[in-house]
């Protein structure tokens, strides 16, 4: 499977930065749905309302999906790489 990877910067709430990335199926290429799989992500840390747009999120490249991408995409749609201050 291959997938596409949105690199992620949103302010959180303390004003520290979470980096993460979001990893979607390649055939899903509307940026509104993508940012929507970010809310959620966000929701789930606590982090609901933070803003989520092409200025935190962009399209950085493609790759084949691990096991463990391919397990929460087929259960979320979607599969975070939480990178920095995501705790």
């Amino acid at each position: 499977m291959k997938v596409t990877v949105w690199d992620t910067y949103v302010q959180k709430k303390n004003g520290t930065t979470m980096h993460f990335d979001i990893v979607v199926p390649d055939d899903i290429t509307e940026e509104n749905v993508v940012y929507e799989m970010g809310k959620k992500y966000l929701l789930s840390k606590g982090q609901e309302g933070q803003p989520l747009s092409s200025k935190e999120c962009l399209y950085c490249h493609q790759e084949s999906a691990t096991d463990e991408m391919i397990e929460s995409i087929s259960e979320k749609g979607f599969y975070i790489i939480e990178m920095e201050g995501c705790d």
